[in-house]
């Protein structure tokens, strides 16, 4: 898994996304893009995810709430 996923968790439950081989690479392209950090620059985009995550409950709820759409819209 990409170096940040074991860190979300929690994230990615509430999401109701379970992590496997055929998705991780579309969730970890997915996830660069909301946090606008180029493919696999995993350290930048950890530090930008953990702080949309860790921001407010708000922001929390906004960050799954795309990365859901986005990974239905790419199914």
């Amino acid at each position: 898994m990409s170096c940040y996923f074991r860190h979300m968790k929690d994230v990615l439950d509430e999401a109701g996304i379970e992590v496997d081989k055929e998705n991780k690479k579309d969730i970890d392209r997915i996830i660069h893009e909301i946090v606008g950090v180029e493919y696999k620059n995993c350290s930048p985009t950890w530090k930008e995810v953990k702080a949309r995550i860790k921001a407010d409950e708000a922001a929390c709820r906004r960050f799954v709430a795309d990365l859901k759409r986005r990974l239905a819209a790419a199914d």
